[in-house]
């Protein structure tokens, strides 16, 4: 018989606990872990009462969210996408929690950045309510404030007892699930304000590591004061930096002209330009006696020693870069001490970056909205960071075939720096972009514009930026992907049949004769059944008529399904003729149990590989 398909995203606690299961068996017993036995196995040195550790109220509730498992789904939207065939790039409107969880399986260690713009929490900012454990009447009269679901978004204002607590829980799963999707060289970058940098560093430090910590980028975002300000004019905000792990051992910037101005070859060494480093160590001749030697001035024939500091390099070691030529004395002999050639033509990795980003060369939040107002015809968006950010960072990181996520859309920033970046050099990085499709309050001027949700200002940046960047690019953007396919976060495609007894109506009734809720389609399941399968969402998609049923093939063959009713048995060996390496169909796409065990039959001896499973 075929398999079901689950339509449930991974149960990540359970999955932790099966891997301490298979290290520790004893310890694990029916999916409980016994702690003492554990701690026993491993030894009291290993484990501590008493240690450095960061907590607010709800934190304990905020790590079970990450690992909670949700049966939803993501609906295609067609209508609403651009080069729906052909893109690479995803647009998923819904609860970024959700979303991330859904994606577990299909871009798993997949993601090589990811970049997100949180709310900062100044206490006018919208922060994502999750389950807070109150009641919804209790939160309306707290909140006043709705997304179109009612209830999934509130204001933190600094009245509320727990400011930061509901920020640090609204952050920390969010984290968790974007850290499995990343790559083991995989970056990520999260832009925040001095308000809550120091929580977010710690929150970090645990679901990344410590060790993982990479830097913590100041960015000039302004460079004029606000004279209206009580205290301090916040010029910078920050990028905090992590990787995934020590595999990604070092980032590096591409060279500018700026990087080479200081580069020349003024003894026309044959090597061509350079720039020259001290050969003058930091240690004593006390502290390394055995980098203390004397040097001959190769002009003047001068033996030079230094009064008090060691050599950088060992006798060696100068020996061959004098003999190299890669000493330079001054043009006639007048250094007191040599100076190291390097050669910007052994320079192939770029440069090292620092953590102060100058407005000049990255920016400000000033270009960010006039970028949008640009497009779209007016300010329409409050602070959006500009593309040069997005871009730079991206140059650090990305390869050209790279996946870049963000979770925190907004305006959509990122998916433009991509499409940028893209056309700049050839490359072919996909964007995921993540979007709550927060309303337009109304009397702002994107409400006056005519745009509903946050998402659809995104949506539409997406498409604008895109024209206008293949037509600055002319013919080398003949392949540039400028479009995106738009998902929606949505409850399963599946009635919820399992009632008791004494639960069920007359009504419900009606729900048993199919579980497949009425107002999904074929492309609604086929979304599902990608999910489910853990298969990327961006791949090729064709349907044709076989045998007079619609039949939908994903990416070559990956996946063949067909969800119409009473299939014909020539229709299944056609289908299995091809030995897709997956084929799925609805569980009324046969009459009877002995009809299904035939198709697993036909499967079983002219495709015997492919996975068969019904729905």
């Amino acid at each position: 018989m075929p398999d079901k398909m689950n339509f449930q995203t991974p149960n990540l606690t359970a999955e932790n606990a099966a891997k301490l299961a298979e290290l520790f068996p004893g310890a694990v017993v029916e999916g409980k872990v016994n702690i003492d036995l554990l701690r026993a196995m491993l030894g009291e040195e290993v484990f501590t009462d008493e240690a450095y550790e960061f907590s607010w109220v709800g934190k304990r509730a905020a790590i079970a969210e990450a690992g909670k498992p949700i049966r939803g789904t993501l609906r295609p939207a067609p209508d609403e996408s651009r080069d729906w065939d052909t893109t690479e790039n995803l647009y998923i409107e819904g609860d970024n929690l959700d979303v991330l969880k859904l994606l577990q399986e299909s871009y798993l260690g997949k993601v090589k950045m990811i970049y997100i713009d949180p709310p900062y929490n100044t206490g006018n900012d919208f922060i994502y309510r999750d389950n807070f454990t109150q009641s919804r009447e209790d939160y309306a009269e707290a909140a006043e404030e709705y997304d179109e679901d009612g209830d999934r978004l509130y204001r933190n204002t600094e009245s509320n007892g727990r400011f930061h607590s509901d920020w640090c829980s609204m952050i920390y799963p969010r984290l968790v699930l974007a850290r499995n999707l990343l790559r083991s060289d995989g970056v990520i970058f999260i832009s925040i304000d001095d308000g809550e940098v120091a929580q977010l560093r710690k929150i970090c430090d645990e679901v990344f590591g410590e060790g993982n910590f990479v830097g913590l980028i100041s960015w000039e975002k302004r460079y004029t004061r606000n004279n209206d300000a009580k205290l301090f004019s916040t010029v910078i905000d920050y990028v905090l930096v992590y990787r995934k792990s020590p595999l990604r051992e070092k980032l590096r910037e591409p060279r500018t002209e700026k990087n080479n101005e200081s580069y020349s070859n003024p003894d026309n060494d044959p090597h061509g330009v350079w720039t020259s480093v001290s050969v003058v160590g930091q240690r004593t001749r006390e502290e390394r006696p055995n980098l203390c030697y004397e040097m001959i001035n190769p002009i003047t024939g001068a033996v030079v020693t230094h009064k008090t500091n060691a050599w950088k390099y060992s006798h060696e070691t100068y020996v061959q870069l004098r003999d190299e030529n890669r000493l330079y004395w001054g043009a006639n002999g007048e250094n007191q001490y040599p100076r190291l050639k390097r050669f910007l033509s052994e320079l192939s990795d770029g440069v090292v970056p620092t953590n102060l980003w100058n407005y000049k060369d990255t920016g400000t939040i000033d270009e960010g909205s006039k970028e949008v107002e640009a497009l779209l015809g007016r300010a329409i968006f409050t602070y959006p960071k500009p593309v040069s950010l997005l871009m730079r960072l991206a140059k650090m990181v990305c390869n050209p075939n790279d996946i870049v996520l963000d979770f925190f859309s907004g305006s959509a920033t990122t998916a433009h720096a991509v499409m940028q970046l893209n056309a700049e050099d050839g490359g072919k990085r996909k964007f995921i972009m993540v979007q709550l499709p927060e309303p337009c309050a109304e009397g702002t001027e994107a409400a006056k514009a005519g745009y509903s949700t946050i998402c659809e200002i995104g949506k539409e940046r997406i498409r604008r930026a895109g024209d206008k960047v293949k037509d600055e690019a002319g013919l080398t953007a003949q392949n540039l992907d400028v479009g995106f396919r738009v998902l929606k976060l949505a409850d399963t495609n599946m009635n919820d049949v399992y009632y008791a007894a004494g639960d069920l109506t007359q009504n419900m009734l009606t729900l048993m004769e199919g579980n497949i809720k009425e107002d999904r389609t074929d492309m609604d399941l086929l979304f599902g059944c990608l999910l489910d399968w853990g298969l990327p969402l961006s791949m090729p998609h064709t349907h044709e008529q076989i045998d007079g049923f619609t039949v939908h093939t994903y990416n070559s063959d990956d996946l063949i399904a067909c969800f119409e009713e009473k299939i014909s048995e020539t229709a299944i060996r056609k289908i299995a003729g091809r030995k897709p390496l997956r084929a799925v169909f609805r569980d009324s796409s046969f009459t009877s149990s002995p009809e299904k065990i035939n198709v697993f039959e036909i499967f079983k001896l002219l495709a015997p590989n492919t996975t068969v499973r019904v729905i």
